[in-house]
């Protein structure tokens, strides 16, 4: 069996009486690129800044590359590399006399260490601007000379906090390249709101909320879930209902309500295969109008709505009062 580039047990962080991390436990595999999701407070930052060593955890254990995160901190941060959602970096320094001065406390050997430089500023693309101060740069420019310093030491893991935060649009798509590009050569592990982001790149995806893991899946499991079809029938919504429940080859149907004669359905076949124009004909067939037919893929922002809704059912469900107790007055 493949040992795990990150193997992740039962690890927990408290701030207090705040739970910010609960329970959690995952592997990454070697050369997996791992999306790491969740809304904002759901621990995800904070379990990045424990397994970079930058936080020590609560309880639990977490090992990368086989090394102790806790007990071996050095040796973890020699195996990997950290860029954080805001990149800390000497605004005065040049960015190739910057990159070079963190080549040099990372133990990039001299021999070579040019030319290294050379290779992670043109990856990320800030070889056009080696020349000028950081903090004359914008903040897309300062976030990949952050990726290209996690580079530079050719590091077998990656921990990318937010990777394309502050990048325009074509940065976002030379960045989301190179990520893809390196995760068949690291291991990487990055976090992102933006859902699209990740459907271009990912391998897996594990989606933490309120500081538990709530759902951990491949992109092949999810591509290969069963498609749903979307149609909006024009008609009596109580009959168009009816005889969408009743249509033998549908396992499913969820309807929703939008005027007073239409109606949203949403379905899924009993044997997987594609029954639209069957459909299709029945409905014009009774006189009614059929104003959308569409496929729904399984897509990773109606799993991440599906888990967040969740949550928030859940923390919004009415309480039900408390059970009267009973009369305890002795009888007369």
């Amino acid at each position: 069996m493949q040992t795990p580039a990150i193997n992740v047990q039962n690890l927990s962080k408290n701030y207090g009486p705040v739970q910010a991390v609960d329970d959690v436990t995952f592997q990454v595999a070697p050369g997996e690129l791992v999306g790491f999701l969740g809304p904002n407070g759901a621990g995800k930052s904070t379990c990045m800044r424990i397994l970079t060593t930058w936080l020590p955890a609560s309880s639990g254990y977490a090992w990368l590359n086989g090394y102790d995160v806790m007990y071996q901190s050095m040796e973890v941060r020699k195996n990997i590399g950290y860029l954080p959602e805001s990149v800390p970096v000497y605004g005065e320094m040049r960015v190739r006399e910057y990159l070079a001065y963190r080549a040099k406390l990372k133990g990039v050997e001299r021999h070579g260490r040019s030319a290294r430089i050379d290779h992670c500023m043109a990856k990320c693309r800030v070889k056009e601007v080696q020349n000028r101060l950081l903090n004359t740069l914008s903040k897309g420019y300062r976030q990949r000379v952050g990726l290209a310093d996690t580079l530079l030491a050719d590091p077998p893991i990656l921990i990318l906090d937010e990777p394309t935060s502050g990048l325009d649009p074509v940065q976002i798509g030379e960045t989301l390249a190179t990520i893809k590009e390196l995760g068949g050569q690291h291991t990487i592990l990055f976090s992102t709101h933006v859902l699209p982001e990740v459907e271009k790149v990912y391998d897996r995806v594990i989606i933490i909320d309120k500081g538990r893991i709530k759902f951990d899946e491949t992109k092949k499991a999810i591509d290969s879930r069963e498609a749903s079809y979307l149609l909006e029938v024009r008609g009596p919504v109580e009959e168009t209902t009816k005889f969408m429940r009743e249509q033998p080859e549908l396992a499913s149907v969820e309807s929703t309500t939008i005027g007073s004669d239409l109606a949203a359905f949403e379905v899924r076949t009993r044997d997987h295969k594609d029954h639209r124009e069957a459909l299709a004909a029945r409905v014009v067939t009774k006189g009614w109008g059929l104003g959308r037919l569409e496929i729904r893929k399984p897509s990773l922002e109606a799993i991440f709505d599906d888990v967040v809704r969740q949550r928030y059912q859940a923390e919004t469900a009415p309480v039900a009062p408390p059970a009267a107790e009973p009369d305890k007055t002795p009888a007369a």
